[in-house]
């Protein structure tokens, strides 16, 4: 690629930060309200991806009949209301990216979260977990009326920025990230201990990455123009 590295978008939950524990935790809180049994962490690794509605909506499918839409409103703010109650308990993020976020803050090249959680909780994670500062912009899945796989999602943060799809790419782990940044134009970095019911490398990314120690290296062989040394 000719033009000169400028911003990088990344997925939250799955590739900057481990989060299933406490996901996992919330749900399980409201099938137990409900009388459903819980379901595993692995199980919730898989789910992980659509937002909290899709999520309860999953857990509910896989214990049982699921509930009518006004129900499902009612099960909705009670995950919340628990999971921004302890939304950083368990959740860490994950090694070698606040490294990986310092340099390329460092270099001037700006950075945006672009994920499927809502805005509001997705602020109070960066903030709690130390990594707001590092962000330009942030948009979740309540920002715009579309949402990841759609390629809008990721040019609408691009505009934020008040950058352009030409100088950008994406980093994720599943197909909501791979898909979306292919329809928009963007290169995109695949991680492999994010959640994904489908293995990332399958996706078709243009590289995969197993740690945060072969970010840059996977990054040149990308975009060869990188202001990091």
């Amino acid at each position: 690629m000719s033009e000169k590295l400028s911003a990088v978008l990344f997925d939250l939950d799955g590739t900057l930060v481990d989060s299933a524990r406490d996901l996992t935790l919330s749900l399980n809180h409201v099938l137990r309200q409900t009388g459903r049994p819980e379901v595993s962490l692995d199980e919730v690794r898989h789910m992980v991806g659509h937002g909290a509605r899709a999520l309860i909506m999953k857990g509910m499918e896989k214990t049982g009949d699921v509930p009518p839409e006004e129900e499902i409103d009612q099960l909705q703010d009670m995950f919340l209301a628990y999971y921004q109650a302890h939304m950083s308990e368990e959740t860490v993020v994950f090694p070698g990216v606040h490294d990986a976020l310092s340099r390329l803050k460092k270099n001037g090249i700006d950075l945006a979260i672009c994920t499927n959680k809502s805005e509001l909780l997705t602020h109070k994670l960066l903030e709690e977990l130390e990594l707001a500062p590092y962000f330009t912009a942030v948009t979740g899945g309540d920002s715009y009326p579309f949402r990841k796989p759609d390629p809008r999602t990721l040019l609408a943060t691009l505009e934020k920025m008040g950058q352009s799809a030409e100088k950008a790419l994406m980093v994720g782990d599943s197909a909501n990230d791979i898909e979306a940044a292919r329809a928009a134009g963007l290169p995109v970095i695949g991680v492999s201990f994010g959640y994904t019911p489908v293995p990332v490398q399958d996706l078709k990314p243009d590289i995969v990455i197993d740690h945060y120690n072969e970010f840059f290296p996977a990054l040149y062989t990308i975009h060869s123009n990188v202001p990091v040394p």
